[in-house]
């Protein structure tokens, strides 16, 4: 048989086609990404310098392209740019605003010469530094209120969007003249028109692998994605006098559904509704700032008055709070494994342990070091060595881990810790069907929730599953709180005082997004975020690491995967704000309330780590309580005079 030779390359017969198209074209960008946050060099991150200049709260940070040259604007009006590694001023651009700066980026592939400003006076400026003067080439005024955020797009370096306390979201682009008069539609999205309570978009995001997708976060609990291709931009239009008038925006197309999707913890939606009503903390959540993943495929979103969040974009989960798996009857009653720890509860003995689990060596170190913590009330310790155990068997046969973190989560209980505990209880379940404490443990949370008709349902499963046990004192206490907390509800309900009931402050799409928000994938705890409304958070190196500011000073690097803070530095003297990854090497430029801006890089391991904070505990511990405390009564006098918020 005559066979012609195979084409490896198809039918491209282009050199540099065929050179690109090999697997090991990309390889060297992959092992410098890679290298970046190597655990060597993580491991010995310090303080390398202080870059002074500035005379005012340093809000904002950006960094070039090409990773040369890092921006930082100020409350003073200043930019600054850097050479980060002479560690000099290259220049100092004085900007005609007339409020605190919040947000400067480079418009990327314009050879580092186009900056863009947004600040406190409702105005964003674009400027050529490579000009003679200072004076901005374009400027744009249509924002009433504060501008908090600009986001630009390596695909679209025409453009430029800005987020503001207006609730109005703008499409700058620089290909067309503008001159605020509203003739121009670049209203992008418009909060006022399906929020009606005073919204305030306080950060933007655009994805860097697919621009069409732009998320932005506002003074409530939600991250919204949008495409921009399904929104059509409208006008705003000027009074006879020439000042804005705040709801005159016309043109704008309310998105419909498929082109927006919400993202918000899960236990927080039902009670957000609740706190409106309330005056409950919960109102004063807000995210603070969002970002996607370099790949695209993830939303991290940094939320005031709690923690941070990961989203998964491409495969979004919905929340969950009762979902039991099915299960398969046996003669005896089902398998009732049980963990080495039984969750402190009083008179309760649910399940004695009938299967030993055989781990490895150090996974059954890591299971005795997290129960000896779990029983010294070290919970932040025991949740770690249980994460690490569950890592260390990548997921399988550890239902035990995850109930024994579901007990020390419920114990420790600071904010999201008991619906985080029921996603837990869940995983044990779908481990172990057969597991008796799993579906205790998740009725038990589930009333703590305040979701008592589940926790009814849950319990009665569990009675139906394991008849044995319908005697338990375990379980007929439980079963008594839950009917005592079921009456509460119904003579609330009766009262008129259904904390259930949702304020109409919202179109009947906002409600509907609403319903239909996603859960999230990992979050991060341990820093403080109230005094201010500018706090990042950000994928480090390879999206190994996640950073963050705090209101005690320092800044945090988390292990993205397991969450587990990996260490934490003191940067500032009262607050971090900015925590900016360099794109290339393994740097951070950080800045808050001081007037510094301070780089941190691996150093000798030598040097004594002089930053490096060693308690993390007692500063998590901290961190949390304050974190509880009403927003208002924690800013000092002299801080609020640099707040952002």
């Amino acid at each position: 048989m005559n066979m012609k030779p195979k084409q490896p390359y198809g039918n491209s017969r282009n050199v540099t086609k065929i050179l690109t198209g090999r697997a090991y074209w990309g390889m060297e960008h992959v092992l410098r990404k890679r290298l970046r946050t190597a655990p060597q060099f993580v491991d010995n991150i310090e303080l390398e310098a202080e870059l002074r200049g500035h005379n005012g709260c340093v809000n904002c940070l950006q960094w070039s392209d090409n990773g040369r040259i890092l921006a930082s604007a100020s409350d003073d009006f200043h930019v600054m740019l850097w050479d980060p590694f002479r560690h000099k001023q290259l220049h100092d651009l004085v900007t005609p605003h007339e409020g605190n700066i919040f947000s400067v980026k480079f418009l990327p592939k314009r050879n580092n010469s186009l900056l863009v400003t947004g600040a406190g006076d409702c105005k964003t400026f674009v400027f050529d530094v490579n000009r003679q003067n200072d004076y901005p080439i374009r400027q744009c005024s249509c924002h009433t209120q504060r501008v908090k955020r600009l986001a630009t797009s390596p695909r679209n370096v025409h453009m430029f969007w800005s987020s503001g306390e207006d609730g109005l979201v703008l499409q700058h682009d620089l290909r067309q003249p503008h001159d605020c008069r509203g003739q121009d539609a670049n209203v992008l999205i418009d909060l006022r028109s399906y929020v009606f309570a005073a919204p305030e978009v306080k950060c933007i995001a655009i994805n860097p692998q697919r621009p069409e997708q732009l998320a932005i976060g506002a003074n409530d609990i939600y991250a919204r994605l949008y495409d921009r291709r399904m929104i059509s931009p409208g006008k705003v239009h000027r009074s006879v006098n020439g000042v804005i008038e705040p709801a005159n925006v016309t043109g704008v197309s309310i998105p419909k559904d498929g082109c927006v999707k919400y993202f918000c913890p899960g236990h927080l939606d039902s009670k957000y509704q609740a706190a409106q009503q309330l005056g409950d903390i919960y109102q004063y959540k807000a995210v603070t700032y969002l970002t996607f993943s370099p790949d695209g495929t993830e939303l991290l979103a940094n939320m005031g008055s709690d923690h941070i969040y990961l989203y998964d974009v491409t495969h979004p989960r919905h929340a969950l709070f009762l979902e039991l798996p099915k299960f398969p009857s046996t003669p005896d009653g089902g398998n009732a494994n049980g963990s080495d720890c039984n969750g402190g509860e009083a008179g309760v003995t649910v399940g004695a342990e009938k299967t030993k689990h055989k781990f490895p060596p150090d996974v059954e170190q890591l299971k005795k070091e997290g129960n000896a913590s779990l029983e010294k009330d070290q919970f932040l310790q025991a949740i770690n060595k249980y994460t690490q155990a569950i890592e260390k068997v990548n997921g399988k046969d550890c239902a035990i881990f995850y109930l024994n973190r579901a007990t020390a989560l419920m114990k420790r209980g600071w904010y999201g810790d008991v619906y985080a505990a029921v996603r837990d209880c869940h995983t044990a379940l779908r481990l172990d069907p057969h597991y008796v404490k799993a579906h205790f443990r998740l009725a038990k949370a589930l009333l703590k929730l305040e979701k008592s008709k589940e926790a009814q349902i849950c319990l009665e499963e569990l009675v139906r599953r394991f008849p044995s046990y319908a005697k338990n004192p375990g379980i007929l206490m439980l079963e008594k709180d839950i009917g005592i907390e079921i009456e509460k509800a119904r003579h609330r309900t009766t009262l008129g005082r259904n904390p259930d009931i949702q304020i109409e402050n919202y179109t009947e799409e906002e409600k509907y997004w609403r319903s239909m928000s996603m859960d999230y994938e990992q979050r991060y705890i341990g820093h403080c975020n109230t005094k201010t409304d500018i706090k990042e958070a950000n994928y480090f190196g390879d999206s190994n690491y996640i950073v963050a500011g705090s209101d005690d000073g320092n800044f945090f690097i988390w292990d993205r995967h397991s969450g587990i803070i990996h260490s934490i530095f003191q940067a500032d003297e009262l607050i971090v704000n900015c925590v900016q990854p360099h794109p290339f090497i393994c740097m951070l430029a950080t800045s808050g309330i001081d007037h510094e801006v301070r780089l941190w890089s691996p150093q000798s391991p030598e040097k004594p780590a002089l930053r490096r904070v060693l308690n993390v505990d007692n500063v998590v511990d901290d961190n949390q309580t304050h974190m509880q405390i009403d927003p208002f009564d924690s800013i000092a006098p002299d801080q609020a005079i640099c707040r952002a918020s």
